[in-house]
């Protein structure tokens, strides 16, 4: 992906977006998960009460897509959040009660997140934009393209490693100062990985 987006922007002069379904999936989770915590009777997160038809249609129409500060991003508004994607993709997207719910939410969402997507994709296209989509095969296959990649890696332990670095990266930025030391730094980190074994 890093390649051909390189190859796009050096070489042919494009204006290149990457865009991830991973993200659409989380945010909707999020949305589900907060939707349990407010509820007096919800221990937890409960799918049956959460994803129900008019949940799922609810959750989505608090997505927005469109250009932000001067960008496209996607907005996350409801249930007292206002977030942008770009701001928290590695963070609150990428929770522990976000992350292990993300199977079940995905598995009712397909269709709702194949949508949502196209229409993005649809408005950076207009926009000039080349888009570069990524995502399981089972979602990006209803994404109409005349160029489609298939992409596998030799070691799929390096998704859990990448996702955690990126964890620890941003939690560990949002505690030290830009004139923190390498001590401050590695202190910072460490804090951010005993939170995430005590939330394993």
């Amino acid at each position: 992906m890093a390649t051909l987006q390189e190859k796009l922007i050096d070489e042919d002069k494009k204006q290149v977006v990457c865009w991830s379904n991973g993200n659409v999936f989380r945010s909707v989770t999020l949305l589900a998960v907060t939707w349990c915590e407010q509820q007096d009777d919800c221990n937890g997160f409960d799918p049956a009460r959460a994803l129900t038809k008019e949940n799922l249609t609810s959750f989505m129409q608090m997505l927005e897509f469109g250009k932000f500060n001067g960008r496209f991003d996607t907005k996350i508004t409801g249930l007292g959040l206002d977030l942008l994607v770009s701001e928290v993709q590695n963070t609150a997207l990428k929770d522990p009660k976000v992350s292990k719910n993300i199977p079940t939410v995905a598995e009712v969402t397909q269709g709702e997140v194949v949508l949502f997507a196209s229409d993005a994709i649809k408005k950076m296209g207009e926009d000039g934009i080349f888009v570069l989509l990524e995502g399981r095969e089972q979602t990006v296959n209803y994404v109409r393209t005349p160029l489609r990649f298939t992409l596998t890696l030799s070691d799929m332990s390096l998704i859990g490693k990448r996702r955690a670095a990126q964890r620890l990266a941003a939690g560990a930025l949002g505690e030290v100062r830009a004139d923190a030391s390498e001590d401050d730094i590695v202190k910072a980190l460490g804090g951010q990985l005993n939170k995430m074994v005590m939330d394993i």
